[in-house]
């Protein structure tokens, strides 16, 4: 016994002891415990040298075949293309977004998919074409934003029909740029 600090007796509670039965069985879930964990490491290290441990089995896992149209879209997701592809679908769709007579005349060319920019660049193949697709620009911007989500095309940029490529005669010097090459 002992004593508080006002001078009365206290009893401290008795603590069991161990007996060698207790002992015993500490000592066995320590060392079950010690040999799992080796095991385990040992386990992880076989596993590493096969390659990774992964093994086909009946459950559905990321390594399993798919079709291929998911296999493009989790392609398109997983890399971030969702805009490109989708400009990429309105090209091929053109006739039926912007009518079969346009079409036939106005071909896109490229998107340029800079978030300060978002251009359609479209080329005809008359300046009257051209001028009739600047006119309806802004409607068709209207169109493809609502088929493609907003924001995705802020303009369209028309090119008129491309010259011809110019010749600069039948005599040329082997290695020369142009009319503009000349002696050092």
């Amino acid at each position: 016994m002992s004593e508080d600090p006002g001078g009365e007796p206290v009893q401290t509670p008795k603590v069991p002891e161990s007996s060698g039965v207790d002992l015993a069985r500490v000592a066995l879930r320590a060392a079950k415990e010690q040999a799992k964990a080796r095991g385990a490491a040992a386990q992880q290290k076989k596993q590493a040298r096969r390659g990774g441990g992964l093994r086909s089995g009946a459950r559905a896992d990321g390594r399993d075949p798919l079709p291929l149209g998911a296999a493009i879209n989790r392609l398109i997701t997983e890399r971030g293309w969702e805009t490109p592809a989708a400009v990429g679908g309105v090209m091929g769709r053109w006739p039926q977004i912007v009518g079969e007579d346009l079409a036939n005349h106005c071909v896109p060319l490229k998107y340029d998919e800079d978030p300060d920019e978002r251009v359609l660049t479209v080329q005809c193949d008359s300046t009257a074409w051209a001028t009739q697709l600047r006119l309806l620009a802004p409607r068709l911007v209207a169109r493809l934003n609502e088929d493609l989500g907003h924001g995705t095309v802020r303009l369209i940029k028309v090119l008129g029909p491309g010259g011809p490529q110019k010749g600069y005669g039948p005599l040329r010097a082997p290695g020369s740029v142009g009319p503009g090459d000349t002696y050092g």
